[in-house]
C-alpha cells in the first residue's frame, strides 16, 4: 500500500515541500534524502511502499533504487525537455535560446528520459545571467510541483503523461568540461561566450586555457558597478560590449 513518499532534495526544500505534500495527505509519511549513500540506507520494505520524488538535484537516482519502488519515482528537472542533463541554464545561454522552461518526468533508469508529465516554458529575458535563468526555472518547477502535490501524495496509480518528448542532447559531466576546455585559436566572441555561460565555478569547473603547461582558468568577473562597491580603489577598463572576466593561474 503507497503510504510512503522519498523527498530526494536539499534541506533548504524539504520542510516546505514535505509540508505541501502532507497538506494533501496527513498521514503520508514522508522520509527525507539528500545524497545517494543516503537513499542507500533505504530498506527494501520501506521502499516497495514508497514513491521517490527528486527537486532540483544534481546527484542521479541508482537504477537498484528505482527498481524497488513500489510506487515509481518523479523527477522536478531546472529546465525545459529541450535541454534534459547537467546544467540545462548554462547550455542554454550559450545556445542563445529565446526560451527556457522547467520539466516533470516519471524517472527511468536513462537520466532525463523517462515520460513528461508537465513542462512549462517562458521567454528567456534579454541579457539575463545564468543565476536570473536558473531562478526563472526554480519559480517555474515551484509552481509545478503545487499543482502536481495532490496526486503525488495522495493516489498510488502513475500520473497521466503528455505529448512531449525530451530533446536529443543531453548534457553531463563530460560535455561540460570539454566545453570548458577552450583552444588557443578561438574566436574572443566565442570566448565571451563560454565565459558568460560557464564561467560561474559550477561544479569545480571553469573555462580553462592551457599554455605551455600552464591552465589559465576564466571567471565572469561582476560588473563594473559591482567591483568598485567591493573595491573602491578598483578602476575598471572594460571594452564596450565586452563582459568583464577575471582570469585565475
Amino acid at each position: 500500500m503507497f503510504d510512503t513518499v522519498v523527498l530526494f532534495t536539499g534541506p533548504a526544500e524539504q520542510p516546505i515541500l514535505a509540508g505541501a505534500m502532507r497538506g494533501h495527505n496527513a498521514q503520508l509519511v514522508i522520509v527525507p534524502a539528500a545524497t545517494a549513500a543516503e537513499l542507500a540506507t533505504l530498506t527494501p520494505s520501506l521502499l516497495q511502499r514508497s514513491r521517490l520524488i527528486a527537486f532540483a538535484t544534481p546527484v542521479i537516482v541508482p537504477p537498484a533504487i528505482l527498481t524497488r519502488l513500489g510506487y515509481g519515482a518523479y523527477n522536478f528537472h531546472p529546465g525545459p525537455p529541450e535541454y534534459p542533463g547537467l546544467a540545462p541554464a548554462q547550455f542554454a545561454i550559450y545556445d542563445r535560446a529565446a526560451e527556457f522552461g522547467a520539466t516533470a518526468h516519471l524517472m527511468v533508469e536513462k537520466v532525463d528520459a523517462g515520460p513528461i508529465v508537465d513542462a512549462a516554458r517562458f521567454p528567456i529575458p534579454p541579457g539575463i545571467t545564468v543565476f536570473g535563468l536558473e531562478g526563472l526555472a526554480y519559480a517555474h518547477l515551484a509552481r509545478s510541483f503545487w499543482q502536481l502535490s495532490r496526486p503525488l501524495a495522495t493516489q498510488a496509480a502513475p500520473l497521466p503523461e503528455i505529448p512531449v518528448r525530451w530533446g536529443e542532447r543531453r548534457s553531463s559531466r563530460r560535455s561540460y568540461r570539454e566545453i570548458c576546455d577552450i583552444p588557443l585559436d578561438i574566436a574572443g566572441e566565442e570566448l565571451d561566450l563560454r565565459v558568460r555561460a560557464f564561467g560561474h565555478n559550477h561544479f569545480g569547473l571553469l573555462p580553462t586555457i592551457t599554455l605551455h603547461g600552464v591552465e589559465f582558468r576564466a571567471m565572469a568577473a561582476p560588473t563594473a558597478p559591482a567591483a568598485m562597491a567591493a573595491n573602491p580603489a578598483a578602476t575598471v577598463d572594460q571594452p564596450a560590449g565586452q563582459p568583464a572576466c577575471a582570469l585565475m593561474v
